[in-house]
């Protein structure tokens, strides 16, 4: 080998011990199948319904919705500031979550605004107040938990963060702990998309360097972040699972600290997700949106400084081929709930292709099955079953029986012919 031989190839090992993420352009086509999924979601615009995340990850990506975009922001803006804003003495129940108010706050910005005036100050000292609350219930001694997540809690830093608002020290630190002790947590660990939420926060405030006393714990998290997604890639390629891949190549992508082997594991899990595409498993619109800014090699700590005079590709709405009029095929769903007496058991019938919802709907109607519901940003999840009321830290676990847990929610899983789905009212 001649010394330019030797020089490359001494070259190229140090690339491979320490690399980057990156995601090379992908197929526009497909980028753009993605983006039309949003379109009808962008129709809906009662409050329940509304959903700024959306608007984020269009406004992040390739593609754009024309007139359509501005609408929706403008509806967004209606709804938040009308709830928000509201006497304090209205229904809290109508008011959003500090999920969403941080989710309102990363639109604003995608639009290059700022907060500011006396409604912006109010939606700010909102989502601080959120996050205080929370700090509180973490506890000083870090022994109680968030009254939401620490998913909620990170994407609440993240969104003032962006907006250039402080935060005290010890609501990071809280988050701090979180991520450094994460295992004297009365938990396993942390799910993967949690991760990589607060690995977006950390990775905004060491840009914006808004607690500087705070920089050093910060680095150790974000590298610590990074590490344990990074062992969390699954041997088909995602981070944790296919759902939660997109947040955490969001994180991964935006780290300016080479890692080894970053660059090989984005790229295995740029296939695994280009793989899933093609079978069109993406429907729900928070995944959507998540996963759009990363086709475009952006993530959310762009919104930092976000780049509004982009060109994007206009969206034109799918065209579906008419089919030809015939009986649906159906399939058999048994339904199972075992944490109830007595316990519930039916077969319910529905056509080829029906969600988990269609499922619980038909044998509402047929049985004497009763469910209730509550609407979130990423779709309705089960609050009741049978009159059954998930209590505080409980939830209605959804498993493909016996015991496999479901990793989509009601509305987007698609039972196959003889599945068992069992409903499950589990502590967390």
């Amino acid at each position: 080998m001649g010394c330019l031989g030797a020089l490359l190839f001494l070259l190229g090992g140090l690339g491979a011990l320490a690399q980057i993420c990156e995601i090379t352009e992908v197929d526009s086509t497909l980028v753009e199948r993605l983006g039309q999924r949003l379109l009808p979601w962008m129709d809906r615009l009662s409050p329940e319904q509304l959903n700024p995340s959306i608007y984020v990850g269009l406004r992040l990506s390739s593609v754009q919705a024309g007139a359509k975009e501005a609408h929706y922001l403008h509806s967004l803006k209606l709804s938040y500031q009308q709830s928000l804003l509201s006497n304090d003495n209205s229904d809290s129940e109508a008011k959003p979550s500090m999920g969403q108010l941080a989710l309102y706050l990363l639109a604003l910005r995608a639009n290059c605004e700022f907060v500011g005036g006396r409604k912006g100050g109010r939606l700010v000292s909102q989502l601080k107040r959120f996050l205080e609350d929370e700090k509180g219930a973490i506890g000083h001694n870090h022994q109680g938990h968030p009254r939401t997540s620490y998913y909620q809690y990170g994407l609440g830093i993240l969104a003032l963060c962006v907006h250039q608002k402080r935060v005290h020290d010890s609501v990071v630190g809280k988050l701090l702990y979180a991520v450094e002790y994460e295992q004297h947590l009365q938990q396993d660990h942390f799910p993967v998309d949690t991760l990589a939420m607060a690995g977006l926060a950390f990775s905004c405030l060491d840009l914006s360097n808004l607690n500087p006393n705070q920089r050093n714990r910060i680095t150790v998290a974000l590298g610590r972040v990074q590490e344990k997604i990074l062992k969390a890639q699954t041997p088909e390629g995602h981070f944790g699972n296919v759902y939660s891949t997109p947040l955490a190549l969001q994180l991964l992508m935006a780290s300016l600290r080479p890692m080894v082997e970053l660059g090989t594991a984005c790229l295995k899990a740029k296939a695994a997700l280009l793989a899933i595409l093609q079978h069109k498993a993406f429907q729900n619109p928070l995944m959507i949106s998540q996963l759009l800014p990363i086709l475009n090699q952006k993530s959310y700590v762009d919104l930092i400084s976000p780049d509004c005079q982009a060109p994007r590709v206009l969206l034109e709405p799918a065209t579906e081929t008419p089919s030809q009029t015939q009986v649906p095929e159906l399939i058999h769903v048994t339904l199972k709930v075992s944490s109830i007496f007595p316990s519930y058991r039916h077969s319910v019938s529905v056509p080829v292709g029906s969600s988990l919802e269609d499922v619980l709907k038909k044998a509402q109607e047929h049985s004497r099955f009763r469910y209730g519901t509550q609407a979130s940003l990423s779709g309705p999840y089960l609050t009741s079953v049978m009159g059954k009321k998930a209590g505080e830290r409980e939830f209605w676990q959804l498993l493909r029986a016996p015991d496999t847990p479901l990793l989509q929610g009601i509305a987007d899983y698609r039972p196959r012919d003889g599945e068992a789905i069992e409903l499950r009212l589990v502590g967390w």
